[in-house]
C-alpha cells in the first residue's frame, strides 16, 4: 500500500482527461456543424474540401458572368433590331421610289428621308453600349481577313451543243443553259452597274462584232477590269467571276446588275433577266485583330466562350450614299438593302444563338454547382447523429470518470487502519 503514490488514481485522471477532450471535440463539431474544424481533424479531407469550395464559388461567379453576357448579348440583338426595322423602311421607300408614276421632286424628297435613316443606323452603331462598351462598332469583333468581294454571274453556253462559255467566246454567240440565244447583237450596250460603298455606279460596254467576254482586247471582262471597282474578271466554268478592286470595306459590290440595250435604248430583257443572276460568293472584311468579347463561364482558367459581335454600320452595309433618285438607282437600292437585311438577319441569329448557348450554360454550371455542394458536404458537414452519439457516449464516461477518481483518492485512507 502507498500513499505517496497513487497510481489507481493518476490512471483514472488520464482516462477522465482523454473523455473530456473527446466529449469537447463532439461538442465543437455539433455547434459549429463542421465534421472537420482544423486539418488536425482530416488533412486530406481538408485540402479536398478547400479545393471543392474554390471550384463551387468559382463556378457562382461564372453563373454570373454568364448572365452579364446575356444581358451584353441582349443589348446588341436589341439595337440590331431596330436597324432591321430602319432596313425595311428603306427597302419600302426604295420601291416607292421606283415607281415611274413619282416626280423627280418626289424622288427627292424620298432621298431626304433614306439620308436621315441611314445616318441613324451609324447613330446606333456608334452609340449602342453595355457597361461603357460599345458594342456594334466592331470593337468587338472576331480576327477576320482581308478579302474582297467576290461575284459570279450565270453559267453561259456558247452554241446550243453546250459548249461553256471561255474567254475566247463572242457575245453575240452566248446561249442560255437551255441553249437559247441570248439575243446580243452587235450594235447592243451592256450597261453594269453595283452599289460600292453606298455609291451608284454605272459603266456601259459597247458591242462590236467579234466582242468577246474577254479578258482580251476590246473584251467585256477586260473593260471590267479598267473600272475603279472590279479586278480580276475572268470566265470560269462558263461563269463571269469578278473581284472587288480592294479588299475589306473598301469597294464593297452589292446590287450588281448587268443589262443589255439595243441601239435604240431598249432593253432586251431576256439577256438581261439571264445575265443579272450574280451572287455574292465572299463577303467583304477587314483584316482585324480578334477582339472578340470572351465570356469566362468556367471555374478554371481557359473555360470561355467567345461572342463575336461583327460591325454594323451603313459601310458594312452598303447603304452608305445610296440613291434613290431616279428610277435606276432605286432599282439597285432595293437590291442593295435585301443583302443588308440578310446581314442584319444573320448577326442577330448568331446573337440568338450565342444567347441560347449561354441559357444552357448557366443551368450546366448550376448543377455542377449543385452536385460539387453536396460532395463537399459529405466530406465536410458534421454528421449530428453520430457526433450526438460520440458525444453522449462520452459525457456518461466522464461522469463515470469522475465517480471512479473519487474512488481511487479515497483508497489510501485504508492505511489509517494500520495505525490505529
Amino acid at each position: 500500500m502507498r500513499v505517496q503514490t497513487n497510481v489507481a488514481a493518476l490512471n483514472t485522471h488520464r482516462n477522465l482527461g482523454i473523455n473530456q477532450m473527446m466529449s469537447g471535440r463532439a461538442l465543437e463539431k455539433l455547434s459549429s456543424g463542421f465534421r472537420i474544424n482544423r486539418a488536425a481533424d482530416d488533412a486530406a479531407g481538408l485540402a479536398i474540401s478547400e479545393q471543392m469550395r474554390g471550384q463551387i464559388r468559382g463556378l457562382g461567379q461564372a453563373v454570373r458572368n454568364a448572365q452579364d453576357g446575356i444581358s451584353m448579348v441582349q443589348t446588341a440583338e436589341g439595337a440590331l433590331q431596330e436597324v432591321h426595322t430602319i432596313l425595311q423602311r428603306m427597302r419600302e421607300l426604295a420601291v416607292q421610289a421606283t415607281n415611274d408614276t413619282l416626280t423627280t421632286s418626289d424622288r427627292g424628297q424620298i432621298q431626304r428621308e433614306v439620308d436621315q435613316l441611314v445616318s441613324e443606323v451609324n447613330r446606333i452603331s456608334n452609340s449602342t453600349q453595355f457597361n461603357a462598351r460599345v458594342l456594334l462598332d466592331g470593337s468587338l469583333s472576331a480576327a477576320t481577313t482581308s478579302q474582297a468581294t467576290r461575284l459570279e454571274g450565270p453559267v453561259l453556253h456558247r452554241d446550243g451543243a453546250g459548249n461553256l462559255a471561255t474567254g475566247g467566246t463572242t457575245l453575240i454567240s452566248l446561249r442560255d443553259t437551255a441553249g437559247n440565244s441570248l439575243g446580243i447583237a452587235s450594235t447592243d450596250t451592256i450597261r453594269y452597274e453595283a452599289v460600292v460603298n453606298g455609291v451608284h455606279v454605272t459603266r456601259s460596254f459597247t458591242v462590236a462584232t467579234g466582242s468577246r467576254l474577254g479578258p482580251v482586247t476590246g473584251g467585256l471582262a477586260t473593260d471590267m477590269n479598267a473600272t475603279a471597282w472590279i479586278t480580276g474578271a475572268v470566265v470560269v466554268s462558263g461563269k463571269i467571276r469578278f473581284d472587288g478592286q480592294s479588299p475589306g470595306e473598301v469597294n464593297h459590290i452589292a446590287g450588281f446588275t448587268m443589262r443589255v440595250f439595243d441601239s435604240a435604248g431598249t432593253e432586251k430583257t431576256t439577256a438581261s433577266r439571264y445575265l443579272n443572276q450574280f451572287v455574292i460568293t465572299q463577303v467583304a472584311q477587314n483584316a482585324a485583330a480578334d477582339n472578340a468579347a470572351r465570356l469566362m463561364v468556367g471555374a478554371n482558367a481557359g473555360q470561355l466562350i467567345t461572342v463575336n459581335i461583327g460591325k454594323t454600320n451603313a459601310v458594312t452595309l452598303a447603304v452608305q450614299g445610296i440613291k434613290v433618285d431616279t428610277h435606276a438607282q432605286a432599282n439597285i437600292a432595293v437590291k442593295v438593302i435585301d443583302e443588308a437585311l440578310g446581314t442584319v438577319s444573320t448577326n442577330r441569329a448568331r446573337l440568338g444563338g450565342i444567347q441560347n448557348r449561354l441559357d444552357h450554360t448557366i443551368s450546366n454550371l448550376g448543377v455542377t454547382a449543385e452536385n460539387l455542394t453536396a460532395a463537399e458536404s459529405r466530406i465536410r458537414d458534421a454528421d449530428t447523429a453520430a457526433e450526438m452519439m460520440e458525444f453522449t457516449k462520452f459525457n456518461i464516461l466522464n461522469q463515470a470518470s469522475i465517480a471512479m477518481l473519487a474512488q481511487a483518492n479515497m483508497q489510501p485512507q485504508a492505511v489509517l487502519q494500520l495505525l490505529a
